[in-house]
């Protein structure tokens, strides 16, 4: 099979693909998200000649739209346009999450200072505020008192970048210092472990250490339906304990990173799994 990998920069997750797929006699076509152009006339079949499409970007904007235009002339790809389009965007996947029953916090959104402040009072103290699109714990505040809030959205407002005119207000979750990420894979959960962290911001590049986590009955359910709820394939699910020890998710992401994980789970398995699934698709 020829399978095609949609990439910015080929780090040991892609290199480590790579050789799963050339060990299992298939051809990795490489496509650098960044030399694509695309023709909404017309595409080259040969540029793409591929049996499925792994997305591998860095860049959501590069990663969505090359999906949608892959998706648009029938060329398979995981994952979807539609799935990226949800995870890439916290509104949508907030709301997509609700409608389908999975357990997610509270959140508010709004258009201007005013109205954000008089959500921020209305959900109450601490709230996090976030990009309305953004990744790897970049621009998050944990607001909590009325000071707070006046200074980060003024501070929004000087940014004056257009997606910090989006203000999205989410509950703050207590967690016991961790929080859990789940690699899910053709509806299965493969993987987990705790980032735990002083921090508010259970992130590695906040500082998080990292551990093993066994998966449970719950983690394995709540993990599986948020990634049925976007569509997902191949994801990781962001899940947050509270201190009566609820599980609520918080984030989806929609292009799975697992070597910085390393040292507490497998990724030969998670590589393996994951080519699994690229030639379960194909047959």
């Amino acid at each position: 099979m020829r399978i095609g990998i949609l990439h910015s920069r080929l780090r040991k997750d892609e290199n480590l693909i790579i050789e799963e797929l050339e060990k299992r006699g298939h051809t990795a076509v490489l496509f650098d998200d960044r030399e694509l152009v695309f023709s909404l006339d017309e595409i080259n079949k040969k540029t793409f000649d591929v049996d499925v499409m792994l997305e591998r970007c860095m860049s959501h904007s590069r990663a969505y739209y090359s999906l949608q235009m892959l998706n648009d002339f029938a060329i398979p790809t995981v994952n979807s346009a539609t799935t990226a389009e949800l995870c890439g965007s916290k509104f949508l996947v907030s709301e997509t999450l609700q409608a389908a029953g999975v357990p997610t916090p509270p959140v508010f959104v709004a258009f201007n200072r005013t109205q954000a402040l008089k959500a921020v009072q209305t959900m109450g103290f601490p709230v996090v505020m976030k990009p309305a699109i953004g990744s790897w714990g970049t621009l998050l505040a944990k607001v909590n008192d009325i000071d707070a809030a006046q200074a980060v959205l003024a501070h929004k407002r000087v940014l004056g970048n257009y997606l910090h005119g989006v203000y999205y207000i989410q509950k703050y979750i207590q967690k016991p210092g961790r929080d859990i990420r789940v690699i899910v894979i053709d509806n299965k959960a493969i993987a987990a472990v705790y980032r735990n962290a002083d921090f508010w911001i259970t992130h590695l590049d906040h500082g998080a250490t990292l551990e093993a986590c066994p998966i449970t009955p719950e983690i394995e359910k709540i993990s599986v339906e948020a990634a049925k709820a976007v569509g997902g394939e191949i994801v990781a699910v962001d899940l947050a304990e509270d201190m009566q020890k609820k599980l609520w998710v918080l984030e989806v992401d929609y292009t799975v990173e697992f070597s910085p994980f390393a040292e507490v789970i497998d990724e030969g398995l998670i590589v393996r799994e994951m080519v699994d699934y690229l030639e379960k698709k194909v047959k």
